[in-house]
């Protein structure tokens, strides 16, 4: 089985992530093949030069050629890059698992929470494009945990 691992790996503390959960999956599920962007250096060395149309053309074969997508959906809002990707996904019916590990999604049932609802700006919830969400949820789930993420992959897997 072939993966396509979508983060944003801009800042170091996305790289740093997408390394350590990349490796992570492969020790856990030694037997698939995991593409993680990051990892083309021929498109991803920021200290070289890569055009949109290269970064588009190389991630898309990758894309287009994996059996599962995992999504990582956390940050302010999903990165741009992985909401394409996941848009590219639905549409060649390559299901997709989304990562979302937003703390601010606990306490659902808390009754002051859910009451801060009806004022303004005291959301204590995090928002994420339910379209977005939709594409993945009708093509896969959503988890919020590793251990849920290992087991809904080693299930496709089957």
């Amino acid at each position: 089985m072939k993966i396509y691992f979508a983060n944003g790996l801009f800042s170091q503390a996305d790289f740093n992530y997408n390394a350590q959960l990349a490796a992570t999956i492969r020790k856990e599920i030694p037997n698939i093949k995991i593409y993680v962007p990051q990892e083309n250096l021929g498109i991803n060395d920021k200290n070289a030069y890569a055009d949109s149309k290269m970064i588009a053309q190389a991630d898309t074969e990758e894309l287009l050629s994996s059996d599962l997508v995992i999504a990582v959906l956390d940050g302010i809002t999903i990165d741009a890059g992985v909401a394409s990707e996941i848009g590219v996904a639905y549409a060649k019916d390559i299901p997709i698992i989304g990562m979302y590990t937003d703390s601010r999604q606990q306490g659902a049932s808390n009754d002051k929470k859910l009451s801060a609802l009806s004022e303004i700006a005291e959301n204590q919830f995090h928002y994420l494009n339910l379209y977005t969400t939709g594409l993945i949820k009708l093509n896969g789930n959503i988890v919020n945990n590793e251990t849920d993420l290992i087991s809904n992959i080693k299930k496709y897997g089957k």
